[in-house]
């Protein structure tokens, strides 16, 4: 199922309880689909996105996460991480903005250096974060998806990824953002 070029308006909840409005009408919103709750590969990924929470901010961006686990699943793993966080056990969302699942996202050869760094975290921080769970709500074999919304819902950009490292880096992200028009003065005669 291809995914939608615009997004009707909707209220997403977090697992904080808090409300998301999508399409937000004072910033672009950054959607992401990650795998399930305690993912290695995804809580690198989501890590370099805290560690430069403030310049998306600057950017005007709001990230939207979105994970196929139940919200009690995902708590357990996602304290500290200053996102919107979206629970969607039912993968209501990732079927409409069609979003899959497949063997290729962990046996592509271009996923097993982020594998290997995942898990080198996971084994560095086991005494400080829970292990990731080894049967995970909805399986292990999603595939990441990003999407950048205008205030208006058009979706300005799409990226499904083709395994499970696939996705946008802050920098990607940064560059598919529109720049505000510049007011440009005349040059000052001197």
């Amino acid at each position: 199922m291809p995914s939608p070029t615009t997004v009707s308006a909707r209220t997403l909840t977090t697992v904080a309880g808090a409300s998301v409005p999508v399409p937000d009408p004072d910033r672009l919103i950054h959607l992401q689909f990650r795998r399930f709750a305690g993912c290695p590969i995804c809580n690198l990924h989501l890590r370099s996105f805290v560690a430069r929470h403030a310049e998306l901010t600057a950017a005007n961006i709001r990230e939207v996460v979105v994970f196929h686990s139940s919200a009690a699943e995902l708590r357990k793993y996602t304290e500290d991480i200053p996102l919107d966080l979206i629970a969607d056990p039912t993968r209501a969302l990732y079927r409409e903005f069609g979003v899959e699942s497949s063997p290729r996202a962990l046996l592509d050869p271009r996923a097993w250096p982020t594998i290997l760094r995942a898990v080198t975290q996971v084994i560095r921080t086991r005494k400080t974060h829970p292990a990731p769970p080894s049967n995970p709500e909805g399986g292990r074999l999603g595939l990441p998806a990003d999407f950048l919304i205008s205030p208006t819902g058009q979706i300005l950009a799409a990226k499904h990824g083709t395994h499970a490292e696939d996705q946008w880096s802050v920098n990607e992200l940064l560059a598919l953002t529109p720049v505000p028009a510049q007011h440009h003065r005349p040059p000052t005669k001197s």
